[in-house]
């Protein structure tokens, strides 16, 4: 059975037993506290939590899902992938125990003719928790296993919580035998490799407390949730590895041929005797390309921290990956599209998004290969630096910062040391990897448990949603229902207070789809304060930081909240104009050049796009001039109101990673040239926009370019700043504005014939440097040295060409030639040793050790030539004595 059909039948099952199908949510979780979407039940956490109204009290769903915390083991083993698909049945106070055991049962075991998955009842065993009776009692009856199929389990095992305190209860594992080929007998408690676990059932029954030490089931229960509900997560690969009968999910029907194309570009062969080590590459490849795929597909662009760094690492694992499979060309175009088409069933973003995806990919293999080159640099420089201080290893902080900031894979460093005779300090490495690794858990912990409490919002939100009256008026009259501070419910308010104020009814704009909220007032008969920010609680709930300017603030208060006209004039331009400046930017560069981001508040806005190259002068003008031609002709700005399938069907954009209602808001400008779903504020005719002046476009992460421009008024001013700029830069050269290119052109070709004649100047002073200095050598025990700080400039800045440039001049015998210049409190220096003095035994490493300590400086390189700096100009002529010192012991000997 496909593992696209096994999705289906999931969804149908649950759906006939009266649940409402809910879409995968994105992979970018909406949560705070975590990168991206790691289970089947995140998204319907906040249901869980109460901060939200479910759709239906009985919900399915299957949940794109990525974990990257064992990453290292993937490939490793067989079990480990980060991307997979959780399949849930979700119950919000509905049936609780009996109901989950029913539907996982009959869709488990129900004839495949019939809708099921056809598995054998006879070898199906579940868990429970060690004290759930009624779980044990229900399987007895409702499924008809026998006891002895029946196990239980202590709450490391059997008992869920979300990590912090809150939801929690006992859970029921379905697990298959596999057969005796797979392990011992005796049950998921004797082996878990033969009995394979497909399906978690959570009873989700308790409210747990703090934890009371390390352990992961070390917490108190504390009481008793008012409402039962169900969480369950059935592993869709697991599924399908057992009913495709492979041994394991990386020879399921949506993993193994992306191995085969693999095999192709490597001439290489999965399953191969003794080839274990390909294996483990080829089961990397294909999870990595699969998982950074799918996340390039929701939105997620390669970067050096968050999100962005994690898909960098599994695309760049991946091209590593194939490196040691033999295969040196770029291949990630290749494989992407094997992944469009084995996911593109279930996901047809996939389909749809593909060039887009594809110039991501292949912008970011392009990187890393340049990454490795420069790598390669870096790691040639340690090894020079590790064999002048005669160590045999490269140190583990080395390796660390290649990884960490290179984005250097270990077994790349391994591998390049190997080549070099040497060995890599893993101990040191893996030390400050997991250093790293615990700090970023602690940061996560630390955000998790600094959340203000919501518990008094979600009261507040259960009286009904605010309403939000800003598309038609910005004053309106509404009453206080909540006064709170960090969480906590206020009665009344006073002068000076800063605190959250929700009303039943506002026009003021809460911060959304990268618009800044609303300035505005709320007035009442007693009081009046300043709105300073505005946001949302589960997008229904409006919530506005207000100080209070003078009098008193009391809940039940009749107010007028009002919003700042000036503001909204300004910010309605604003997001109308990124609107504008998205339209003109896919008419210049085409429909691939999507809005990646968003931000604008009044006068200001700034665009991000995807989009792997800079844009030239010429494409930053036309993309201006298209964006106040439009603004010029007047179109119309019209908002309409439809489900998603109808704003698709209207080629409506939608922005990567953001939730939509089942109703959505689309807004027009000039009918089919711009149609984008949006919440925001906007004008009623493009020419309320005013001016758009750009003001600059830069990278902001591989793929990802960023546009800002002004807006209106501040349109105005820019342009108007420049005017006198320009003015006052043609009035110091005394030209016309109009003829400041040519005399600029001019003035910058008289500075380049200076600068070569100053360099020619410096070229000559050097070779008279450099006959002066090799005629003014000294003889140390039977070498020739030079040895010598030089005048300020007189370098060139390459004491390196200038001490090789001396030791030329004393070809054919036993020379040694030291240059030191001191430049802004440091030296630079340089030791060239010639071969005849590098046949008598002079290292020119061993020489810079001998004097670097007396500059406070460090250097190495090759026996015939070193350098380095140092932080102590005053210290050269101590230097100079010590390195004859070492001269004349290494010539003695």
């Amino acid at each position: 059975m496909e593992t696209h059909e096994i999705r289906r039948r999931f969804l149908d099952h649950f759906e006939r037993a009266g649940h409402q199908v809910v879409p995968s949510a994105s992979l970018v979780s909406e949560d705070p506290t975590v990168l991206f979407t790691i289970a089947g039940m995140a998204p319907m956490k906040p249901f869980f939590l109460g901060q939200a109204t479910p759709p239906s009290q009985r919900v399915t769903s299957v949940q794109k899902c990525v974990r990257t915390l064992d990453i290292d083991n993937v490939g490793v083993t067989t079990r480990h992938n980060t991307f997979f698909q959780m399949a849930g049945n979700f119950s919000f106070g509905d049936y609780f125990k009996e109901g989950a055991i029913r539907h996982a049962w009959e869709l488990v075991t129900s004839n495949r003719d019939e809708g099921g998955y056809g598995f054998d009842p006879d070898r199906i065993w579940v868990t429970v928790f060690e004290s759930d009776d009624e779980a044990a009692r229900l399987w007895e009856e409702v499924a008809g296993l026998p006891p002895e199929r029946i196990q239980r389990r202590d709450a490391d095992d059997n008992y869920w919580s979300m990590g912090v305190p809150g939801p929690s209860g006992p859970c029921s594992e379905i697990y298959y035998d596999r057969g005796p080929e797979y392990g011992r007998e005796g049950g998921p408690v004797a082996d878990e490799d033969r009995y394979l676990e497909i399906w978690n059932l959570v009873f989700m029954q308790d409210i747990r407390g703090e934890s009371a030490g390390s352990g992961k089931s070390d917490f108190p229960v504390v009481g008793s949730l008012p409402r039962k509900n169900i969480d369950t997560g059935m592993g869709v690969e697991r599924v399908a590895l057992l009913l495709q009968g492979v041994d394991n999910v990386y020879e399921t029907d949506l993993l193994r041929p992306i191995i085969a194309t693999a095999e192709r570009l490597s001439g290489r062969t999965y399953g191969a005797p003794g080839g274990h080590a390909d294996d483990v590459r080829f089961r990397v490849v294909a999870d990595h390309i699969r998982s950074g795929t799918l996340l390039v597909a929701d939105g997620v662009t390669p970067g050096n921290e968050g999100r962005g760094y994690v898909l960098r690492r599994l695309l760049r694992r991946t091209v590593r990956a194939m490196h040691l499979l033999g295969v040196e060309r770029p291949v990630l175009a290749e494989l992407t599209a094997v992944v469009r088409d084995l996911m593109s069933p279930s996901y047809p973003e996939v389909a749809t998004d593909y060039p887009r995806i594809e110039r991501v990919a292949v912008t970011e293999e392009a990187a890393f290969l340049r990454t490795i080159s420069s790598g390669s640099r870096l790691f040639d420089v340690a090894a020079a630096e590790a064999r002048s201080a005669g160590s045999t290893a490269i140190s583990g902080s080395t390796a660390f910062q290649l990884h960490d900031t290179q984005g250097f894979p270990l077994d790349l460093t391994l591998e390049m040391a190997a080549e070099a005779g040497l060995t890599v300090d893993v101990e040191g490495f893996s030390r400050l990897m997991q250093e790293q690794k615990d700090r970023a858990r602690a940061d996560s912990k630390a955000r998790k448990g600094h959340l203000t409490d919501m518990t008094e919002y979600r009261r507040l939100l259960a009286q009904g949603p605010t309403e939000f009256t800003g598309y038609q008026e910005l004053e309106t009259e509404g009453t206080v229902r909540g006064l709170l501070r960090d969480g906590v419910r206020l009665p009344r308010v006073g002068s000076g207070e800063t605190v959250d104020l929700v009303l039943d009814r506002t026009p003021l704009y809460a911060e959304a789809g990268g618009q800044e909220a609303d300035a505005g007032l709320i007035t009442g008969r007693r009081a009046s304060a300043e709105v300073l920010d505005v946001q949302k609680v589960d997008r229904k709930l409006w919530v506005h930081k207000i100080r209070v300017l003078d009098g008193e603030l009391s809940e039940g208060d009749a107010v007028v909240a009002s919003v700042d006209p000036e503001w909204r004039l300004g910010a309605r331009q604003a997001h109308s104009g990124t609107h504008v400046v998205h339209a003109a930017l896919r008419q210049v560069l085409g429909p691939d050049a999507l809005q990646a981001g968003s931000y604008n508040k009044p006068g200001y806005l700034r665009l991000d796009f995807s989009w792997s190259q800079g844009l030239s002068a010429e494409t930053r003008n036309e993309i201006e001039e298209v964006s106040n031609l439009a603004i010029r002709r007047d179109l119309p700005v019209r908002v309409l109101y439809g489900t998603k399938a109808e704003a698709d069907a209207l080629g409506a954009i939608a922005l990567f990673g953001e939730t939509y209602d089942e109703t959505v808001r689309i807004v027009e400008i000039g009918g089919p040239w711009s149609v984008e779903l949006c919440g925001g504020t906007h004008v009623e005719h493009s020419s309320q926009i005013g001016p758009i002046a750009l003001l600059g476009e830069s990278s902001i992460g591989s793929g990802v370019r960023r546009l800002e421009a002004a807006v209106g008024i501040d349109a105005f001013r820019s342009l108007a700043a420049e005017r006198a700029l320009l003015h006052q830069i043609a009035g110091s050269l005394k030209a016309r504005p109009t003829d400041l290119p040519a005399r600029i052109d001019a003035m910058a070709e008289r500075l380049r014939a200076a600068e070569k004649e100053l360099e020619r100047y410096r070229a000559q002073q050097a070779a008279a440097s450099v006959a002066a200095l090799a005629d003014g050598a000294t003889q140390v025990g039977g070498v020739s040295l030079v040895a010598a700080a030089l005048p300020d400039g007189s370098a060139g800045g390459d004491v390196r060409t200038l001490a090789t440039d001396i030791r030329g001049r004393l070809a054919g015998r036993p020379a040694v030639v030291a240059l030191f210049a001191a430049t802004d409190g440091a030296v630079s220096f340089a030791v060239a040793v010639s071969p005849e003095a590098v046949s008598a035994g002079v290292r020119a490493g061993d020489l810079v050790k001998a004097f670097a300590p007396e500059i406070g400086g460090r250097g190495g390189g090759r026996p015939e030539l070193a350098q380095g700096g140092g932080t102590d100009p005053a210290g050269v002529e101590r230097a100079v004595q010590a390195l004859r010192s070492a001269l004349s012991a290494t010539s003695a000997r």
